[in-house]
């Protein structure tokens, strides 16, 4: 590709061009669409709890060829059987690790030093190389800022690639949010709006949610967009009875599909993710497997959306207007702004790990064309040496 001013690559003139955007200004993955999996779960039908193996066996069968970007393995609200659930992880996570490399694991532990914190941190001691990311639990409620940083130690010196995403779910984790975010292994928060709205006193629908706690939201993107970290939307608990086919990825066949046969609680479901994608969210974390493919569209750019952007900022370069002016795009007329924003698509599929490599590479070409401070503008969740 060839760029009709030279003058855009001095930034980084003096710079190892391939370690810095590979390793510090595109940032690591996102959470994507996570999914929360109990260890040991209750069966209804016989009115008891598994045993250790037959919750192997659903692991072996469900986990291992998941589609969700994240596996959430709950120690905390949804896990009764706490120690046989962690008897299980300790047999069962490195086989899951061997099998799929790609997926992100994810232990959601207790309440900061709490018993069943203790016995969780002795877990991730002995599971540090299986074991991608912390979610702590009503993370600053009890003792502060400190709880992350006392976590963050500890995570440390078990394994410095672990990262930890609290959960607000309390007004004092909210209050505290841009304390609980200064540390670097924090890379993403996670709003529990379930615990949240109990806390407040409010009454939220599984319909309107986003519109009751849009305010408490719109505090937790603000602080975060500020520190450069990523917020994980709201779980949805809505269950409908039909699961989209995965070969459904344009917006037009998403909508299609929905029309012919999804439920109405699929359409919420999806009409949630979409809210949450255009305010820039970083995840969504669902609880039943129905959930990850619709999520996922909704949360990742289309294969249509992604060629467009790419042909806006070749259209951009080739007028020179990049950094400074203005060009007309099919009917509308489009300035640096409006180029930010479609670099961000890039940049946003690539963390959701859905660009194909000669894309991704046109991004990181785009991004060598800017200064430092222009990249920081428009993608804060990396970081310029």
């Amino acid at each position: 590709m060839e760029y009709p001013n030279k003058q855009y690559a001095e930034p980084f003139a003096d710079v190892d061009f391939c370690r810095v955007f590979n390793n510090t200004v595109l940032g690591d993955y996102w959470p994507g669409i996570q999914l929360y999996y109990p260890p040991v779960k209750y069966a209804p039908s016989l009115g008891i709890y598994e045993d250790l193996e037959q919750a192997s066996q659903r692991i072996k069968k469900h986990a291992y060829e998941t589609r969700a970007h994240t596996l959430i393995f709950d120690l905390e609200d949804g896990c009764r059987q706490k120690e046989m659930s962690r008897t299980l992880l300790r047999q069962e996570l490195p086989g899951l690790r061997q099998y799929n490399k790609d997926v992100t694991i994810a232990v959601r532990v207790n309440p900061f030093r709490t018993y069943e914190y203790e016995q969780d941190m002795d877990l991730v001691r002995d599971m540090g190389d299986c074991i991608d990311v912390v979610m702590l639990a009503k993370a600053g409620e009890a003792y502060g800022a400190p709880e992350v940083r006392d976590l963050s130690n500890l995570l440390v010196s078990i394994n410095n690639k672990i990262t930890i995403q609290p959960i607000i779910e309390h007004p004092k984790s909210l209050k505290i949010a841009p304390d609980l975010m200064q540390y670097s292994t924090v890379k993403h928060v996670v709003f529990g709006i379930h615990d949240f709205s109990k806390a407040m006193g409010i009454h939220i629908t599984p319909e309107k949610w986003t519109e009751e706690l849009k305010h408490f939201l719109y505090q937790i993107m603000f602080e975060a967009r500020i520190a450069g970290k990523g917020v994980i939307g709201g779980v949805e608990t809505l269950i409908g009875s039909s699961s989209m086919p995965e070969k459904f990825v344009e917006p037009h066949d998403v909508r299609r599909w929905l029309d012919l046969h999804g439920e109405e609680e699929s359409r919420i479901v999806y009409k949630h993710a979409c809210e949450e994608t255009a305010m820039g969210l970083t995840g969504k974390q669902v609880i039943h497997p129905g959930h990850i493919h619709l999520c996922k569209v909704a949360y990742t750019p289309s294969p249509t959306d992604i060629n467009q952007k790419i042909a806006i900022l070749k259209a951009a370069i080739e007028a020179d207007a990049l950094l400074g002016g203005a060009i007309k795009f099919e009917g509308e007329m489009l300035d640096p702004p409006m180029f930010g924003k479609a670099l961000q698509t890039l940049l946003r599929a690539n963390a959701l790990k859905a660009l194909k490599p000669e894309d991704r590479q046109f991004a990181i070409e785009v991004l060598q064309l800017m200064p430092a401070q222009v990249i920081r503008e428009n993608w804060p969740y990396g970081a310029i040496l």
